[in-house]
């Protein structure tokens, strides 16, 4: 790498995925340094509509971040960084530390002498996008974790969809499980297709996607996705714990309620308190329910029939217990209907 004039430069050494890159630390005037477009806070705050902001626009959206107000109490306190942010060499893109870059240009509106060069790291310009993000991913996946779920999720689906890496691997590289992984990259497709760009609304379709009990009405209404994003925008569904406590009581519910539902003759709250009363809330009904069920399938009947000796006498033992507590509990039951009717 060739030597960057600036003051105070110190040569090292950085490795990453095996590989070992020159680096020099030294004072760069921040003028000369551009904000990186794909960074994943940058690409979460200005990029979401695939348009490349200019670079005014970057620091005017980060200075509105409050992560960066707190950064520009905490320098100024310092009398400068603890950490250098890291650069890369020709463009001068700052691969990491947008946010301290943002803090310190606003502190040098103030005082453009005393703020008027930060302290960076420089790579070499031949390194790759691909060990960038890995680069990014060891300082705010493994590392602070100061990215926003929305943020992460972009990272992630970035390196998997961009840059063709294997969602395993990527998995690997950040300490998650696959299942982990597909879950949080399906959650950040599911926001593009449905054109929703408010980060701060991540926690609902994280939710919403979670449940196996949404996923059903999911899959028999062809526009059930639409309107639970539209509800959620317009905040018909207010907070994320309401879309995760409420709805997929209603989605288990007996079809009446999730159709009222659907066709807007039931709000939520509407749709959940019909839903309660139904029963769909009660955890020992819905038991029942999937008992008897379980019972009506024709391969129970075969799983039965089909076992051997010793299984069957066990059936038929656990069966006869059964039935003697179910008709306990019948008999309780209408004694309690008998006195309220």
């Amino acid at each position: 790498m060739a030597t960057i004039q600036g003051s105070n430069v110190f040569v090292g050494s950085l490795t990453l995925r095996g590989q070992t890159f020159p680096t020099q630390t030294l004072d760069l005037d921040h003028k000369k340094l551009r904000f990186y477009v794909d960074n994943p806070r940058i690409y979460s705050l200005v990029r979401s509509d695939d348009r490349t902001p200019d670079q005014d626009e970057i620091c005017e959206k980060l200075l509105d971040h409050e992560h960066v107000k707190e950064l520009i109490v905490s320098i100024a306190e310092n009398g400068g960084l603890i950490d250098p942010i890291i650069v890369r060499a020709g463009d001068f893109v700052v691969l990491e530390g947008n946010s301290r870059l943002a803090a310190y240009r606003h502190l040098a509106t103030k005082d453009p002498v005393k703020w008027a060069q930060i302290r960076c790291t420089v790579l070499p310009d031949t390194i790759d996008e691909k060990l960038v993000f890995a680069l990014l991913g060891e300082y705010h996946i493994k590392g602070k974790k100061d990215w926003l779920p929305y943020e992460r999720a972009g990272f992630l689906f970035r390196r998997h969809k961009q840059h063709s890496i294997p969602l395993s691997t990527v998995a690997q590289e950040i300490g998650i499980s696959d299942k982990e992984a597909r879950h949080i990259v399906n959650v950040f497709e599911f926001m593009i297709l449905h054109g929703e760009t408010d980060r701060d609304r991540w926690s609902y379709y994280d939710e919403y996607l979670k449940s196996q009990k949404i996923r059903k009405a999911r899959e028999e209404h062809s526009g059930f996705d639409a309107l639970i994003v539209q509800q959620v925008q317009s905040k018909a569904i207010p907070t994320a714990m309401d879309l995760r406590d409420k709805l997929p009581a209603i989605c288990t519910a007996p079809k009446k309620v999730l159709t009222r539902f659907i066709d807007g003759r039931y709000s939520l709250e509407e749709a959940y308190e019909s839903a309660k009363n139904a029963g769909a809330e009660n955890d020992a009904l819905n038991k029942l329910k999937r008992f008897r069920e379980w019972l009506a399938r024709a391969d129970t009947k075969d799983d039965i029939q089909d076992a051997e000796k010793p299984i069957r006498d066990r059936m038929l033992y656990e069966l006869k217990d059964i039935e003697r507590r179910a008709g306990k509990f019948r008999e309780q039951l209408e004694k309690i209907k008998a006195k309220l009717d």
